[in-house]
């Protein structure tokens, strides 16, 4: 592909989620965020394995910002047990990331990659039971 329909797709692509983002209600963002962690995830494994250190390196510090974000989102009040999990989970996961990082280990960002897949998982059956309690989606 050439570098101007790169740059076009890379547009296009941007303002479709930034539309998804804005029109999400506070479940939906969640899952959003979720899946962009195994997106970056998956692409970080890629730059690993093509030795793309530097491409890598910065999928996994956009990875722990998103992480940084969840956690951030979280209501220990309401919570709980479940939030104070999930901060656990998102805690490991960025230390985690951070010695992946280090060692260039593909195991580690394996581990965090099945984390939030189960976390997503999970998620995702909230989001739907919320949805169906308020009409469906």
């Amino acid at each position: 592909m050439n570098p101007g329909a790169q740059y076009a797709l890379k547009s296009y692509q941007t303002v479709g989620a930034a539309a998804q983002v804005a029109a999400a209600d506070p479940y939906r963002l969640v899952q959003l965020m979720l899946a962009n962690v195994l997106t970056r995830l998956a692409a970080a494994r890629g730059n690993l394995e093509r030795g793309e250190i530097a491409a890598k390196a910065e999928q996994i510090s956009k990875t722990v910002a998103v992480l940084n974000a969840l956690d951030s989102s979280l209501n220990h009040e309401k919570g709980g047990e479940i939030a104070a999990n999930l901060h656990g989970l998102y805690e490991y996961s960025v230390g985690r990331l951070a010695e992946a990082n280090l060692n260039n280990d593909a195991a580690g960002l394996d581990e965090v990659i099945g984390i939030v897949r189960n976390i997503k998982d999970g998620w995702d059956g909230i989001a739907d039971s919320a949805g169906s309690v308020r009409g469906g989606r």
